[in-house]
């Protein structure tokens, strides 16, 4: 079976093909600015391949309904949103068409061939701009009536009322950062690690760590999973799971919860799991 296979970000969409076996012919392109304009990327990528097609597999951010074909929700891309976007897209392609989110995609892709395939009941976290995250139970998805099941992101940590999103964001952490080092230079999240050992970055690199291990506690001890994996762009920093592992031991301990012990694991796939995971929709969807 071969897919054409899309991942539409805030910033870029990923393209990539699917022939049976693996991904191949993978790309990135900016994200353009309006649905028509997105339209024509899309068709001007999948006619510069010379394969010919079965489906198209999408990762999407927001909540997607699969059934209905509509993104709910909020993201970056405020265009995509409800409105009978899956019907529109296979008049578009005149192929079938499955849209998943991204998180979920992320998700399906660790339980099809990585890290969550051989556990029943998982958990993911996926830090990107935000927090994104998807629940596994008995190796299904779990989206919830409403769509909200794994929308971590949204969770209210503090009296101020910020979300998990908001206070883990590398990008707002950036942001802050810049702010208050006031040389007149804007800085970015690498910027910020990388520099752990200058106290303003250590300072920012703890409360990222802190609220991090207090919204991962919070996923623990309400779901109860046998394994927790975090994904997105901060996973691939060595020392990350470990780190995140002891604050939320410290955490556990504290409130007296230490027999919550699920695994705490990066994720398998990292840039290429939601193209993975919209690969595995698309199978789950029409094969």
């Amino acid at each position: 079976m071969n897919l054409f296979v899309i991942d539409i970000g805030g910033s870029t969409i990923k393209y990539a093909t699917w022939d049976g076996e693996q991904l191949d012919a993978k790309k990135s392109l900016p994200t353009p600015n309006s649905w028509k304009a997105m339209k024509e990327q899309f068709i001007a990528e999948i006619k510069s391949s010379t394969l010919e097609f079965s489906g198209v597999a999408i990762s999407s951010p927001g909540s997607v309904d699969t059934q209905a074909g509509i993104i709910y929700g909020l993201s970056a891309i405020e265009y995509i949103h409800r409105f009978e976007i899956k019907k529109e897209l296979e008049q578009l392609f005149g192929l079938p068409v499955s849209i998943k989110s991204d998180a979920n995609c992320a998700a399906l892709a660790e339980v099809w061939k990585g890290h969550a395939a051989e556990v029943a009941n998982s958990a993911f976290l996926i830090i990107g701009s935000g927090v994104g995250g998807a629940i596994v139970l008995d190796r299904k998805l779990y989206a919830g009536p409403h769509l909200f099941g794994g929308e971590f992101g949204y969770m209210i940590l503090n009296e101020k009322h910020q979300t998990f999103s908001e206070l883990v964001s590398p990008v707002n952490l950036a942001k802050n950062y810049s702010i208050e080092k006031a040389d007149g230079k804007s800085y970015d999240a690498v910027h910020v690690f990388d520099a752990v050992q200058e106290v303003l970055a250590k300072k920012y690199v703890d409360q990222f760590y802190a609220n991090l291990a207090i919204g991962a506690y919070n996923v623990l001890v309400s779901l109860d999973v046998d394994r927790l994996l975090i994904g997105g762009g901060i996973s691939r920093r060595p020392g990350v799971v470990e780190r995140l592992r002891n604050e939320i031991d410290a955490l556990l301990e504290t409130k007296r919860a230490q027999d919550q012990t699920a695994e705490i694991m990066s994720c398998k796939y990292l840039a290429d799991a939601n193209l993975i995971g919209a690969v595995y929709q698309f199978m789950t969807e029409f094969s």
